[in-house]
Parts: structure tokens; C-alpha cells; sequence
């Protein structure tokens, strides 16, 4: 920068001695108009030599830093994606575990349904039979209290039968008949 100032400088006092003279346009024997054009060029020279390849590396190492992002920014994005992927497929083997624990609740439910069922069944049908058998024991047991008393009612109204109908001959009689076969069974 302080060549480019020193040569403005320089071209600056050239200009006024040559405007002095008869020779006003140019200086050191050249028109002015290549002297502006060689500072013109100097000065881009420089501009690019200070200013551009800074800048060019500056913008090539943000270039270079947003390429890192972005690849970075890929691989996130291949990662979430991925672990969506897995979100997807663990909540899509859950839900069919779910289902499967559904459908197997369901069935066990039917099955202990149906097992219920059948002990009730089995269960009822054993009380049946146990009434059944308590019937048929209270029957027999009834028949035969009605026998006995049918029995003691025939004995009782016999043994009035005969108080009434058998006199002291009868008596004798079959009392000497008893005793006669008792003789003959045991003879």
C-alpha cells in the first residue's frame, strides 16, 4: 500500500512540472494516458496480489467449511433417518406384539371361557348325580320307614284283629300246634 501511495505521489508531481511545460500531456516522454493506464494496472495488480487471493482464500475456506457442514448435516440426516428407520420397526414389532398378546388374551380368555364352562358343567352335573343318588337314598330310606310303619300299622291291627276275633279255645289250640312243630323240628 505505501508503494501504490508513493507512486500516485510520484505521477501526481509529474503532472505538474508537465502541465508547465509545452508538452503538457506527457511525462517522461510517454502520453499521460499510458502512465494512467500502467498505475491502473499496478494498482489491480496489488489489489488482486493484497486483496483477492485473501479473499479468494478466505471464501474457499468457507466454502470448504460449509461443504464439512453439509456433509455433517448429511450424515445427521442419514443417522435420524436411520433412527427413525428403527423407531418405525420397534414401534411396528411392538404393535404386532400388542396384537399377538391381544389374540393370545383373547384365546386364553375363550379357553379358561370354556374351561369354566366345562367344570361348571362336569360340576353341575356331579351335584345332579349326588341329588339324584340323595333322592334315590331319601326314597329307599322313605319306603322302607313306610314299610315298617305299614308293617307295625298291619301288626298292630292284626294283634287287635286277633284280641278281638281269637277266644281262649283258639288260643289253645294254636299255642299246642306251636309247641308240636317245635317238638317235630327239633325231633
Amino acid at each position: 500500500m505505501i508503494f501504490l501511495s508513493g507512486w500516485t505521489a510520484v505521477l501526481h508531481a509529474a503532472r505538474l512540472v508537465s502541465e508547465e511545460g509545452p508538452e503538457a500531456s506527457k511525462l517522461l516522454g510517454l502520453p499521460f494516458w499510458v502512465w494512467q493506464l500502467l498505475n491502473l494496472v499496478l494498482f489491480l495488480a496489488v489489489l488482486l496480489y493484497f486483496v483477492a487471493k485473501p479473499l479468494g482464500d478466505a471464501f474457499r475456506k468457507r466454502q470448504l467449511e460449509i461443504e464439512q457442514r453439509r456433509l455433517e448435516a448429511e450424515k445427521q440426516r442419514a443417522s435420524v433417518e436411520r433412527l427413525a428407520g428403527d423407531i418405525r420397526e420397534r414401534t411396528a414389532k411392538v404393535e404386532r406384539e400388542i396384537e399377538e398378546i391381544r389374540k393370545q388374551g383373547r384365546a386364553d380368555g375363550e379357553e379358561a371361557r370354556r374351561a369354566l364352562a366345562a367344570k361348571a358343567d362336569e360340576e353341575a352335573g356331579r351335584i345332579r348325580k349326588e341329588a339324584e343318588e340323595e333322592i334315590d337314598r331319601r326314597v329307599v330310606a322313605a319306603r322302607d320307614e313306610l314299610r315298617r310303619a305299614a308293617a307295625d300299622v298291619a301288626g298292630q291291627t292284626a294283634a287287635e284283629i286277633l284280641t278281638r276275633e281269637i277266644t281262649s279255645t283258639d288260643r289253645e289250640r294254636l299255642l299246642a300246634d306251636g309247641v308240636s312243630r317245635l317238638k317235630g323240628g327239633a325231633g
